[in-house]
């Protein structure tokens, strides 16, 4: 019955956003995610076939975002771009999708308003200004083609690359997105498996690992849109898990590859870094893994490697502050905003060192993700789905709060106040939690103390 409702609720969420009622979107994937939670933990005992229940309903749960186009963005026709590219032996990093050179890898999918022998006029390596108006003006949308900010070359990073080059050689050109939407599905149900295997293996009840499968959230920005986070997600949580083993290396080369799909991992690099142990293994190989997979691309492209980047940056107001820290935004001037965001995250960054080995890695991780995402408040809410993950792993439910409230927040662009609010009735909801749970453990922890000291 519970497996039927999460279905039922992933395929209406998909629905009520392709027909633009924003509004409801939270609001179904709050039902959905409490109604599963629900059947999950009230029920009988997990049996013996949990495992297998949650994962097959997981899968079912992402079909009806296969369905459709991608709904809540069009980054997917971006990805497909990306790898016909690199098959076709150019970089993403030295061509932007409009470059008359590449006009041969044109298709009426892609490109629906530009034939391989229509001219573009666009030609030569791209150039990113520092400008905000000369950004904003030069990423522009093109109605000739699907992919957004057609004049500018790629943002993402190699492991990224090489996980589109690999879904495009299997791909034909007329399935569109479709073979991203499968893999990023695929990924999905695989991390299922992953957070309820490893929730078993910790004598937790596997079925918490709906919160994953099953979400709504993880149905639209998976199966529909293929967001590359999933492929993020499921490699930060397999770094979690194998740090959590004591196999520092392996953690760090995957937390690199991590950071090499999206560059957010790498804020969790204080998680792992073990300070008092002089233990460095896993950030230095972290590190060094995400600078090894640019090698190549950096051969191939120079220092046009970097890619949008700069100019994504800028046009995201990161460079300045205007555009970002909702929360920061309800109390400071923009220009006070990055100081502030600086210094929170430095701090944050301390604490995370400070508390190694006090706290599971996962729950370290959790939190320093999630509190990323609160002091930046991305109006992109599928950067959530890492976070989602980590609070299933880490048993920090509280957490899931934030990527509903970036959906809300995404329903409110152009919008900075009503923006701000939002991402601060979250962090209430956050902080509210923690002390809640912190005030529940310290009688625990000093009964312990006292009987220690008895005996």
């Amino acid at each position: 019955m519970g497996g039927a409702v999460a279905v039922g609720v992933s395929a209406g969420v998909i629905a009520a956003e392709a027909a633009g009622w924003w509004p409801n979107l939270a609001l179904l994937a709050a039902c959905g995610v409490v109604g599963g939670v629900g059947w999950a933990v009230t029920r009988r005992p997990a049996g013996r076939h949990a495992v297998l229940t949650v994962v097959a309903i997981a899968a079912v749960c992402q079909v009806p975002g296969l369905l459709s186009a991608p709904i809540t963005s069009t980054d997917a026709y971006r990805y497909v771009w990306d790898g016909r590219v690199q098959l076709s032996g150019s970089s993403p990093y030295s061509h932007v999708p409009l470059a008359d050179e590449l006009a041969q890898l044109r298709d009426p999918v892609l490109f629906p308003g530009l034939s391989p022998t229509d001219r573009s006029g666009v030609t030569g390596p791209p150039r990113v200004p520092h400008d905000p108006a000369a950004v904003a003006a030069l990423s522009a949308d093109d109605p000739r083609t699907k992919i957004n900010r057609p004049r500018v070359p790629t943002i993402y990073p190699p492991v990224a690359q090489a996980y589109f080059a690999a879904v495009a050689l299997l791909t034909p050109w007329s399935a569109g997105t479709l073979g991203l939407q499968v893999a990023a599905a695929a990924l999905a149900v695989a991390l299922t498996a992953l957070l309820a295997l490893e929730l078993k293996r910790r004598n937790r009840d596997p079925r918490w690992a709906l919160l994953w499968g099953w979400s709504p959230i993880v149905a639209l920005e998976a199966g529909s849109a293929a967001h590359v986070d999933v492929l993020a997600a499921l490699i930060i949580i397999a770094a979690a898990v194998l740090a959590t083993r004591r196999r520092p290396i392996l953690a760090g080369i995957l937390l690199g590859a991590a950071a090499a799909t999206k560059l957010l991992p790498l804020l969790l690099l204080p998680a792992f870094t073990a300070l008092k142990q002089r233990d460095l293994r896993t950030p230095v190989v972290a590190i060094g893994t995400f600078i090894a997979s640019y090698l190549p691309h950096l051969l191939a492209a120079g220092t046009l490697v970097i890619g949008f980047l700069p100019g994504y940056l800028t046009q995201e107001g990161f460079d300045d502050g205007s555009s970002r820290s909702a929360i920061l935004a309800l109390l400071l001037p923009p220009e006070a905003r990055q100081l502030a965001a600086g210094l929170l995250a430095v701090t944050l960054a301390v604490l995370a060192l400070h508390r190694h080995g006090r706290e599971p890695i996962a729950v370290t991780c959790c939190w320093l993700y999630g509190a990323a995402l609160l002091i930046t408040t991305p109006t992109y809410p599928w950067y959530g789905l890492p976070l989602i993950a980590l609070a299933v792993l880490a048993g920090r439910f509280e957490w899931l709060v934030v990527p509903v409230a970036a959906y809300l927040a995404y329903a409110s662009f152009g919008h900075d106040q009503r923006q701000g609010l939002i991402y601060a009735a979250a962090l209430v909801i956050v902080v509210i939690t923690i002390t809640l749970r912190h005030q529940r453990a310290t009688p625990a922890r000093f009964d312990e103390l006292i009987e220690a000291r008895q005996h």
